[in-house]
């Protein structure tokens, strides 16, 4: 494979080999520590990061490698205007490979039809954040020992969560999998999400709006932020911001060995005191992500020259998109491209972003 934009492009045989090559530099570091010695790794952040951006470089200079890049858009030139695709093909001049995080939902699929290099998904807005569910995937492993026959807990905000969506997209895929999902309602999973991945009987899930009654059963807790930042009413935020707060009172009618995990940063949702726990491994998952991020960097610059994974998309007469998020709704000259998910009844969804369309045929 080229490039990483969704985490489906990665096989459960390419998650298992990811995770042994991250067991391996775990265990011997000093093996790897020349690995991409001559490389750079371009870290294009038009959205603010601190452990996704600074894994990533860990990760880079860990190897041997060097990197290069901005931590904001105000930063860029696209602070001037300037498009997705002409940044990236600038950087593909002076890089071997791009980490990229953009607000837009579809970015890094827009990037990596205009990079030379391979381009790395590191987040696009509530869409997709495909290095971080390998972060949560080496984490279970290491605490569950396997990936299999898991009850999952995910917490709070579930509707703009995009580590939620690539890790329920991910967990779907391995056997004995239930999902206890966990949000209030104006937070629930997309239901785009739900009918790819968990309808019809594929997934065991159930939707409950209250922590307390889920945890005795639960394996994983997996805790959200409310993000402040997908909202468009700041009133609507505060509103919700404090609905779901771990506390160690709370973990009392919890398993012995629950692993609690949270993407980071935090803001209130899960006490400090809660740091004391010895089941709280959201430090030691943050850590994990350089080790990860190592071992797709060498899997992407070792088959950096194979056909990258097409995404086919058409354009439909009288249809675009009406996800705000959505790059093709601020990108200059890009067009509103389809793929059919329901011919029957006209329905389809945007290349980019996944945002659900009807046809004329509804």
């Amino acid at each position: 494979m080229r490039n990483l934009i969704d985490i489906l492009e990665l096989s459960t045989e390419d998650i298992n080999g990811l995770i042994e090559v991250a067991e391996d530099i775990i265990a011997t570091p000093e093996k790897y520590a020349e690995a991409c010695k001559g490389k750079i790794l371009g870290t294009l952040f038009f959205e603010p990061s601190t452990r996704t951006r600074l894994s990533f470089t860990s990760a880079m200079m860990s190897l041997g490698g060097n990197v290069l890049g901005f931590s904001e858009a105000t930063s860029s030139s696209a602070s001037k205007g300037e498009s997705v695709a002409d940044t990236v093909h600038m950087v593909s001049a002076y890089s071997d490979i791009i980490a990229m995080r953009h607000p837009k939902e579809g970015a890094p699929f827009v990037a990596a039809k205009a990079a030379t290099v391979p381009i790395i998904n590191a987040g696009d807005g509530g869409h997709f954040h495909p290095t971080q569910t390998l972060t949560d995937l080496l984490t279970i492993k290491r605490k569950k020992g396997s990936l299999n026959n898991l009850t999952i807990g995910l917490c709070g905000d579930l509707k703009f969560g995009r580590t939620v969506h690539s890790l329920i997209a991910a967990m779907s895929r391995y056997s004995g999998i239930k999902f206890v999902l966990i949000s209030p309602e104006e937070l629930k999973l997309p239901g785009y999400v739900k009918y790819e991945f968990l309808g019809d009987g594929k997934i065991a899930y159930e939707e409950i709006d209250d922590l307390e009654k889920a945890m005795p059963e639960l394996d994983i807790l997996y805790m959200t932020r409310i993000q402040q930042e997908r909202f468009s009413s700041y009133d609507e935020y505060l509103r919700l911001k404090d609905s779901y707060i771990l506390t160690t009172d709370k973990l009392e009618c919890a398993k012995p060995d629950l692993c609690i995990m949270h993407p980071l940063p935090r803001v209130n949702e899960i006490s400090v005191k809660v740091d004391e726990d010895p089941r709280a491994c959201y430090f030691e998952q943050a850590a994990n992500g350089r080790f990860i991020r190592m071992a797709l960097i060498l899997k992407l610059l070792k088959e950096r020259d194979l056909p990258d994974v097409p995404r086919v998309g058409m354009s439909v007469e009288g249809l675009s998109c009406e996800n705000p998020r959505c790059i093709c709704r601020t990108e200059q000259e890009l067009p509103p491209l389809f793929r059919c998910a329901d011919e029957t009844h006209g329905v389809y969804r945007c290349v980019y972003c996944d945002q659900k369309a009807y046809s004329k045929k509804k």
